[in-house]
């Protein structure tokens, strides 16, 4: 594939959207971690205080490690919070730590999308380790069942980043819309700032998707099922 110019063709646009979006989160979180939040609350009370006002109350908030690996586990009902955002006073710390907080909001409240989201985490984790293994197996023996077997299995990622989408849309709106009616933020400078870092970090999941989609039709081109290669 690295040496196939159709690839880059293919993926080569999305691939500069992903450094894009990365730059710009990177950049985002930078300039807003240096602007104190002024309800002066951490991270860390920024969720447990938006988890308590509609009375949850059962998720556990800790911290862990790794730069921006923010996240929130529904199996656990573990919100996770990077030290940086764990116990960062800044815009950018509040802004994330209310977003990771709306993931828990839709799942107390059976968010459909989430739930949908979290059924097939083990298909797409599945996917994930089948899906490259297969198509150069099918490649290097021209079977084209792997192949097509190989596809179905990244297919799996490609709908789990699909998925992924409105579910960070709407958990970013639950975060700002908490945030401003709690009165943790509320100058101006303050709400476009948690609107740029949420939005910068939308982007990342929106170049996966537009990434994985770009793969996948990369596949289905090369392996004649979107031409009519097999006919002739």
């Amino acid at each position: 594939m690295a040496m196939d110019p159709f690839y880059w063709l293919c993926v080569g646009p999305a691939l500069l959207l992903a450094l894009w979006a990365q730059w710009r989160v990177r950049s985002a979180y930078s300039r807003y971690s240096a602007m104190p939040a002024a309800s002066g609350l951490s991270g860390a009370e920024t969720a447990r205080k938006i988890l308590s006002r509609i009375g949850i109350g059962d998720v556990r908030i800790e911290e862990t490690s790794g730069w921006l690996s923010d996240h929130y586990d529904p199996m656990s009902k573990t919100l996770r919070l990077s030290p940086e955002i764990f116990h960062g006073r800044s815009i950018s710390a509040v802004g994330i730590a209310a977003h990771e907080a709306g993931h828990a909001l839709q799942h107390a409240e059976g968010y459909a999308w989430l739930s949908l989201r979290t059924t097939i985490v083990p298909l797409a984790s599945v996917g994930s380790w089948l899906a490259f293994p297969l198509l150069i197996l099918g490649g290097v023996l021209q079977s084209l069942a792997l192949v097509k077997a190989g596809i179905i299995a990244f297919s799996a990622i490609v709908l789990f980043q699909f998925i992924t989408l409105p579910v960070e849309f709407n958990a970013s709106a639950r975060a700002k819309d908490a945030l401003a009616s709690m009165g943790i933020i509320g100058r101006p400078e303050e709400i476009s700032g948690v609107e740029n870092v949420l939005s910068a970090a939308a982007m990342t999941y929106v170049a996966a998707t537009v990434s994985a989609l770009s793969q996948l039709l990369y596949f289905l081109v090369q392996s004649g099922l979107l031409s009519r290669r097999d006919e002739e």
